[in-house]
């Protein structure tokens, strides 16, 4: 009876939450026409840098410029950029100096490239991040709107391996069930920093006095990292829903997946006993539902002999962490039916950002490393 209990409070709060959070967390409105400078750090992104930078040209806006940092790649990264700034003069390709001790690699490109923009809107993004042609201006009117310094929002994920499509789906399902995101737009408290690195939007001037990524030049989360900054120096920040202006490919391989989340996890909770307690809290309200309802469960639940009963009830806890999952699953495709991913706790390694996911569009050749030296993605 008491891991009954146990169980419906761990899944009811969350999903409780996570329905007041559908409403707040949405997508861009109508855009606005701002100059915006487009800010791409790529190291051998020879698969991707290509379809990146023309997304980003197909976009409605009457003032814009693409900057591409190539971070001594050593595929054809720099000659695609040229060949494509060569027939537009909106795409300039720069290349980044020598890494200076202490700087993560990514934050150190994000940093230079900040230097290089001339509009008074940045937008960072992923080389593997693909735009759709109204995504500038929805982002920069949603920014706008909402009054916040930075923005950021989580494309859709492409998945196409086994464990892409197991564990991507939970990002929203994670991001929804434990941020209040209305208490979050409320105040600038660090507590409440969310992102994801892939895509951001910022005020230039709130970034350069915050420090921007020099302010976390030594992390590699800019997911949770560049909001903390933002906050730290007084600028608010939020979050929105970018699965119609944005896609994303973001591992190939299932090793890729399993070590970018757990480096993310490690990282994105802040510190290493965090992790055990969330742990805790999905495997109480996620897996101990599923427990209790199994053969073994019955068979463990205490028998009382006084008198008959009838038998116990152990739909209870299970409805509110299938309420959540099936929320997730309808809104992001893909959450409802994970509840063993939340077993075993991360270990952490080096790779790169979760995000939100729907299964869509073939997959395409070449395969990137989630982290290469230089740049942590």
């Amino acid at each position: 009876m008491k891991a009954r209990w146990l169980s419906l409070a761990a899944a009811a709060i969350p999903a409780a939450l996570f329905l007041r959070n559908l409403s707040a967390y949405r997508r861009p409105g109508e855009g606005i026409n701002a100059g915006v400078s487009v800010l791409i750090p790529a190291r051998d992104e020879e698969a991707n840098i290509g379809a990146a930078v023309e997304s980003v040209l197909a976009n409605f806006l009457s003032e814009m410029e693409v900057i591409v940092l190539d971070d001594a790649s050593t595929d054809g990264t720099a000659r695609i950029v040229q060949e494509i700034a060569a027939r537009d003069p909106r795409v300039r390709l720069e290349t980044a100096p020598m890494l200076p001790a202490g700087w993560n690699g990514k934050q150190h490109a994000c940093a230079v490239l900040a230097e290089h923009a001339r509009f008074a809107t940045l937008v960072f993004m992923d080389a593997d991040v693909r735009l759709a042609p109204d995504a500038l201006g929805r982002m920069a009117g949603f920014r706008a709107e909402s009054g916040a310094q930075l923005a950021s929002g989580v494309p859709r994920q492409e998945v196409e391996t086994f464990s892409e499509g197991l564990l991507l789906p939970l990002i929203h399902f994670i991001l929804l069930g434990f941020l209040p995101i209305g208490r979050m737009r409320r105040s600038t408290s660090p507590a409440y920093a969310a992102g994801c690195g892939q895509l951001f939007i910022a005020e230039a001037e709130a970034y350069r006095r915050s420090g921007g990524h020099g302010a976390i030049r030594a992390s590699a989360h800019d997911g949770i990292a560049l909001p903390r900054a933002f906050r730290q120096a007084g600028f608010r920040t939020d979050l929105f829903d970018a699965t119609d202006v944005a896609t994303c490919r973001m591992y190939r391989t299932n090793g890729d997946v399993w070590r970018g989340l757990s480096k993310n996890a490690h990282e994105g909770l802040g510190a290493p006993a965090r992790i055990g307690i969330f742990t805790a809290l999905l495997s109480a309200g996620q897996v101990l539902p599923f427990l209790l309802r199994s053969p073994l469960g019955i068979a463990l639940a205490p028998r009382h002999r006084a008198r008959p009963r009838a038998p116990p009830r152990r739909s209870a806890p299970f409805s509110p962490a299938a309420l959540e999952r099936t929320g997730a699953s309808r809104r992001h495709r893909g959450a409802a039916g994970h509840p063993v991913v939340v077993v075993r706790p991360p270990l952490p390694r080096c790779s790169r950002e979760m995000e939100g996911t729907r299964v869509m569009m073939p997959p395409r050749t070449g395969e990137n490393p989630p982290c290469a030296p230089g740049v942590a993605r």
